[in-house]
């Protein structure tokens, strides 16, 4: 019984089957029935096939008044019909364990795949946030200001997060917030008038998680084209917590600063992709112009910081 299970198993199914040799599968299979029922009933007698052949034969023999022909036959159809059933036993577990790992490895790669894209999305971003920050130094050096030592340390800060924090696969939500605060310090040292920028926070940002580099695009773009033809910035950003939901709304006027397709749009596009595959169903994201305004309303559904907990 062993022998027609895993040759199936082991040998005919892989070799065969599942390499697409469907006709030849077949052949080989029914050859291979026929010759070990033939050995099992004619070459070696006292095999459990023989045994139970002729014992099944006695017994229709005195229970029924049949032909010895129909008789004969069952000698070697009752085999047949048992060696068949083990031997598609074999096949179907088979199948059955290369589905499984089938299944697991499609779902490794696609896991994989998504992880490269991922981190292609991010490596858009950081160099695209870099050269924005370097350009508002650049400014406040040119105009030698006595606030340019004091924007290239809240960079260093901000570089120090990029480089040794964002490398988890999430961060505490009070990091990326302070990411972001200094962000913003550093582009009140380069605007002119940040007055009506304002930041503020509501709930408990402690014991949750969330993706790093997620929020800081909307906030680019708002820096970007949010001041006015006096050179006014006006932005409000808004981000409450509540229970597991995060609400972050960034609102800001639609400024003279026009987008241009072909250059920008690396931050928005991006987080956009980011976000479909880091929280799926997990988010909504609203964008709208309203009232002279940009508005943005992100929803996340963060999850808590275990190890903080503990």
């Amino acid at each position: 019984m062993p022998i027609l299970f895993y040759v199936n198993y082991f040998v005919l199914v892989p070799k065969l089957l599942l390499k697409k040799r469907i006709l030849v599968y077949i052949l080989v299979s029914v050859l291979f029935l026929t010759a070990f029922n033939y050995v099992m009933v004619k070459v070696i007698p006292h095999s459990a096939f023989a045994t139970m052949d002729k014992e099944v034969i006695r017994s229709e023999m005195l229970k029924r008044d049949m032909p010895i022909p129909i008789m004969k036959g069952m000698r070697y159809g009752i085999p047949m019909v048992f060696s068949l059933a083990i031997f598609l036993l074999g096949g179907i577990f088979s199948l059955v364990i290369d589905f499984y790992k089938r299944e697991r490895l499609s779902k490794s790669m696609e896991n994989q795949q998504k992880e490269m894209e991922l981190q292609f999305l991010r490596t858009q971003l950081n160099p695209h946030f870099l050269f924005n920050s370097l350009n508002s130094i650049y400014s406040l050096v040119r105009r030698k200001s006595d606030d340019a030592p004091e924007a290239v340390i809240t960079l260093s800060e901000l570089m120090r997060y990029m480089l040794y924090e964002v490398g988890e696969t999430k961060v505490p939500l009070e990091k990326e917030i302070n990411y972001i605060k200094h962000y913003i310090a550093l582009q009140r040292l380069r605007l002119k008038n940040t007055e009506a920028v304002n930041l503020n926070v509501h709930g408990d940002t402690k014991h949750l998680k969330i993706h790093p580099l997620l929020l800081i695009s909307f906030i680019e773009n708002a820096f970007k084209y949010g001041t006015d033809y006096k050179g006014n910035t006006k932005i409000d950003i808004v981000i409450t917590i509540e229970n597991n939901r995060l609400n972050f709304k960034v609102d800001n006027i639609v400024g003279l600063y026009k987008k241009d397709e072909t250059s920008s749009g690396v931050g928005l596009k991006n987080i956009e992709n980011q976000l479909h595959y880091l929280y799926k169903d997990k988010h909504q994201l609203t964008t709208k112009i309203e009232d002279g305004y940009y508005k943005v309303d992100l929803v996340l559904k963060l999850e808590h910081d275990d190890l903080h907990n503990h």
